[in-house]
């Protein structure tokens, strides 16, 4: 694979690793489960760990894999079930933890983590003959900066439920619900959203907006305005265990909602905003200058909101321009400039990229895709992106047979210089219940567009 000449920069990180070990193991797993034969490890210049496990029948393809948030421990596979197939395929795996002296929105060192860890496989096993980066969740915003930056260095990438509309936008729209949720059921926190001191202050103010949310449950009046937020929001109204709703239950699809916010919701997402504010230096998201009715407008759920309004009774317009009127909340401007520096995706490709989501994931919305494929529509890239969609509740929630195809497909174009047909739900599903593993549901689908982005 043809190298670029900054390579030689990675190569000197590379140089700088402070330990490398390399253990062989001499057979297989009982029960069929492949184990690597040779299990490698090292440390890097800034302290990151990488992992790395290749098979005694390397086929020469090596998965740079991108964990997600919520861990700074080096990972190189989605799961074990995927680890155990991806290894009986042939293929070698190899990952990061990223700065584990850093925020777990590791975004400041994550990319170049993975390139060094990259260089440093390199340099212990040798040239691979290819190499494809793998991404889940947070990891999926790495891997389509690593897709952007990668020429020379990566050949194509596969995103699993990644991340893929960046920081900035996420901030915006988690902030746009949140303040939502305060402003109508819980006034005293409208002004305690952002630039949160503590893990403790978080978890408090999670707990605070979800108690809320939960007697606000028990009226007709609260189950409109949780609509309201859980639109700003982009979240799913299908939730685990439960039948899809109807396109007009609007009903159904609030209480579908509402069962992800108690379930815990807030308290992943409030804190995890602590961790983007610590890495970017201050408070990343505003709202001063929202106009909530045209954001509301712009929404898919648009509808359900206003019916549910009509039927509580309540005046939507009147809460629309409260929202407005109370929306005072500013940026630091410095913090943006760094969390859009560190942690935006989109500019364009240098490779290949497959995304791959789940249709009803309530941490990372499948309308990012939306966000995601407009910016490289933009950047003149969209014929090196492709989109599939696996018609399932959960974030990353796939089968081991979705994320093989999945792998299979990107390498088909990989191998062809074309996407064909690989990539449509029908070949994606054949070709995913074809390995006779755990099943699949690839769906046509179109993501709608997403609330909250602000430019």
């Amino acid at each position: 694979m043809p190298r670029l000449p900054s390579r030689a920069l990675v190569a000197g990180c590379a140089a700088l690793l402070l330990s490398l070990t390399a253990t062989a193991t001499a057979a297989h797993a009982a029960a069929g489960t492949p184990r690597s034969d040779a299990q490698l490890s090292g440390t890097l210049a800034d302290g990151a760990v990488w992992t790395a496990d290749v098979p005694a029948d390397w086929n020469g393809t090596v998965l740079l894999f991108s964990h997600g948030f919520g861990s700074l421990a080096p990972a190189d596979a989605p799961s074990d079930a995927a680890k155990a197939e991806l290894l009986a395929e042939g293929d070698a795996l190899v990952g990061s933890s990223y700065d584990p002296h850093g925020s777990l929105w590791a975004l400041d060192s994550a990319e170049r983590d993975q390139f060094a860890t990259l260089d440093a496989f390199r340099t212990r096993i040798g040239e691979p003959r290819r190499v494809i980066s793998v991404g889940q969740s947070m990891g999926g915003l790495i891997n389509a900066q690593l897709a952007r930056d990668g020429a020379g260095r990566i050949d194509g990438a596969l995103n699993l439920c990644g991340l893929v509309s960046g920081g900035v936008d996420l901030d915006n729209y988690q902030l746009d619900a949140e303040y939502t949720l305060a402003a109508l059921f819980d006034p005293a926190d409208v002004d305690r959203l952002v630039d949160l001191s503590s893990a403790d202050e978080a978890n408090a103010l999670a707990g605070r907006l979800t108690a809320a949310v939960t007697a606000a449950q028990q009226t007709a009046s609260g189950r409109a305005r949780i609509a309201l937020a859980a639109a700003y929001l982009n979240l799913a109204d299908w939730a685990p265990g439960e039948s899809a709703p109807g396109a007009t239950d609007y009903a159904g699809q609030e209480e579908q909602q509402y069962e992800w916010i108690a379930q815990g919701l807030l308290y992943f997402l409030v804190p995890a905003r602590l961790s983007v504010e610590q890495s970017a230096g201050g408070n990343t998201s505003w709202n001063k200058g929202v106009d909530y009715a045209a954001l509301l407008h712009g929404s898919a759920h648009a509808p359900q909101v206003a019916a549910l309004y009509r039927a509580a009774g309540l005046d939507l317009h009147a809460d629309l321009a409260a929202l407005t009127r109370g929306a005072h909340t500013a940026a630091d401007p410095a913090a943006v400039k760094n969390l859009e520096r560190t942690s935006t995706a989109g500019q364009g490709l240098a490779v290949p990229l497959l995304d791959v989501h789940t249709t009803a994931d309530q941490l990372v919305p499948v309308e990012q895709e939306a966000a995601f494929a407009e910016r490289l529509r933009k950047a003149g890239d969209s014929n090196l992106l492709r989109q599939a969609y696996v018609a399932r509740q959960g974030h990353c929630n796939f089968t081991t047979a979705e994320t093989v195809a999945s792998l299979h497909a990107l390498e088909q174009r990989l191998d062809t210089g074309r996407w064909g047909s690989a990539t449509t739900p029908e070949r994606l599903q054949r070709s995913a219940t074809g390995l006779d593993l755990d099943g699949a549901a690839f769906v046509r689908y179109r993501p709608d567009a997403l609330s909250g982005v602000r430019r």
